[in-house]
């Protein structure tokens, strides 16, 4: 693995000098003068914690071991710093190293059985790693602080998937520690080629993200774009990905997302694998994938686990779910308004019947079910979970029931939402649902008002808008278009491995992905 810490501008532990909360300066020789001060700088915060005592010398060197309680591994601190330098087993000090430099020097190389330790001596990074849960020892007549890496604190255990559950495949997720992700895809790629950036971002949250690749297999202007649109970013707090998703996309005013988003770390591990870069952001467990085309949305990772058949048909389903749950509703207003000469006659009758003493037009008919059950969607999400779901069920149901029979919309009307709505929780991807469910809207009006032409105008501006986009010099319809055949074995469906031997030329250089002579015979 490859650890680099990136140089990253205004937004940087080094760019604290414009943010007035963050101290700049070296460390003072006077170990009462740097305890008063840290406390200043911390408001005198309730969990720091400075325990004093004197090293084992012939005159009893003053040390202090400076920490933050609540966001610190106190068995750590307890084991392995605080025991190491007072255990009576440690030997004194010889006294020809009982100066405070000898001192530091001796509790660096023999002191301390913590596995990392790192030598501060200015105050910007000292106050940095201790916010970030490190233990910082100082030693009293010197200008330098050793910080040693007990980062701890209540986090919450990986577990299942709750946004991309699959049936078959692995179960685990990330969490909100990017230590323990970046750990997941670790034991995934058990590469030396696997390397990632560490760096902060935010100049008063100084939120770590970290940026990860595969080294032989990325292509070099795609890394180099992706850290110099992140050293662009200068802004005061990261508290989520879709912080840095909003900063580094390229087509901000556009309703389709170029910046996919998953918490499955065997997905980032199989993006890696094609030459993209994932981003990792501490506190969420929500990571993103670079550059990033349509077809990805309509990928979930069942799809690689199943036989290609299964995951091809499925896939296949979820392509024609988008295409309901976007001129569903549209489609039906285009028919009962403009173009009923398009119907069977029986069908025609029976809708008319069902329509007899509706006293709205199909378009304010949809809306008003669309809109209602905008609304039952949103309240079943943000309602407590032992009650939202059921909320959401009896809502629609007494709903859709009480405006049937009160005669304010019609059966069918009721069945082409239902029916709208399901397709939409088909689509793997959330944020791409949620496209389907604002465009719908603009189909809805474009049917109401032209009909069918007004529709097939709404598809040329979307299809066209589509073909515009770029997400980091990729073409969000590739391998579409460009056409390019031989990447197309894993768009509209999925080929067997054994087919499917090049990695995307949009994104990898070594484009070999499985060797010759792999069919089955």
């Amino acid at each position: 693995m490859k650890t680099r810490e990136m140089a990253f501008g205004k937004s940087s532990a080094s760019a604290g000098s414009e943010n007035p909360s963050v101290v700049q300066g070296q460390l003072e020789s006077d170990l009462e003068a740097n305890i008063k001060r840290i406390r200043s700088e911390l408001g005198s915060s309730p969990d720091l914690i400075v325990r004093q005592f004197k090293l084992r010398t012939g005159r009893g060197l003053p040390v202090a071991a400076i920490y933050l309680d609540t966001i610190t591994d106190k068995e750590l601190v307890n084991d392995f710093v605080m025991r190491s330098l007072m255990s009576p087993f440690l030997p004194e000090v010889p006294e020809e190293s009982s100066s405070p430099e000898a001192a530091f020097r001796y509790i660096c190389d023999n002191a301390l059985a913590v596995g990392q330790i790192e030598i501060i001596d200015n105050w910007t990074s000292m106050l940095l790693e201790l916010l970030t849960g490190k233990t910082i020892l100082l030693v009293n007549g010197w200008n330098q602080c050793v910080c040693g890496n007990t980062i701890g604190g209540e986090t919450r255990a990986v577990s299942e998937a709750s946004t991309q559950v699959v049936i078959r495949g692995p179960k685990d997720s990330f969490s909100e520690s990017i230590a323990t992700n970046i750990a997941l895809v670790r034991r995934r790629i058990r590469s030396p080629k696997f390397g990632f950036e560490a760096i902060k971002i935010g100049t008063v949250t100084q939120t770590s993200v970290a940026m990860l690749y595969i080294d032989g297999i990325v292509k070099e202007d795609i890394k180099n774009e992706v850290r110099k649109r992140l050293n662009k970013i200068n802004t005061d707090a990261i508290l989520e990905s879709g912080y840095i998703e909003e900063f580094i996309e390229d087509n901000w005013n556009s309703p389709f997302p170029t910046v996919f988003n998953t918490e499955r770390p065997d997905a980032i591990a199989a993006n890696l694998l094609e030459g993209r870069i994932a981003i990792l952001v501490d506190g969420t467990p929500f990571a993103l994938v670079v550059p990033t085309v349509l077809s990805q949305f309509f990928t979930a990772a069942e799809d690689y686990y199943q036989r290609y058949d299964i995951g091809s048909f499925i896939r296949l389903l979820r392509y024609m779910a988008f295409i309901i749950s976007l001129f569903g509703p549209a489609v039906y207003i285009a028919l009962t308004t403009f173009h009923q000469e398009m119907l069977p006659t029986t069908l025609l009758i029976n809708l008319s019947g069902a329509r007899e003493g509706v006293p709205f037009p199909a378009l304010v008919e949809a809306f008003a079910m669309e809109i209602s059950f905008e609304i039952l969607r949103e309240a079943g999400i943000r309602m407590p979970r032992a009650v939202g779901q059921a909320v959401s069920i009896v809502g629609a149901l007494v709903l859709g029931e009480a405006a049937v029979q009160a005669g304010i919309v019609s059966p069918i009307m009721v069945i082409v939402v239902a029916i709208t709505a399901i397709a939409n929780f088909s689509i793997p991807a959330y944020n791409l649902a949620i496209t389907a469910r604002m465009l719908r809207f603009l189909f809805m009006i474009a049917a109401g008002i032209l009909g069918f032409y007004g529709m097939m105008l709404g598809m040329i501006m979307l299809v066209a808008h589509m073909n515009s986009l770029r997400s980091f010099g990729v073409s969000f319809f590739s391998p579409l278009v460009p056409l390019k055949f031989k990447q197309m074995k894993d768009v509209f469906v999925r080929l067997p491995h054994w087919s499917i031997r090049e990695r995307p030329d949009d994104t990898a250089v070594d484009k070999v992905r499985v060797g010759p002579g792999q069919k089955p015979q």
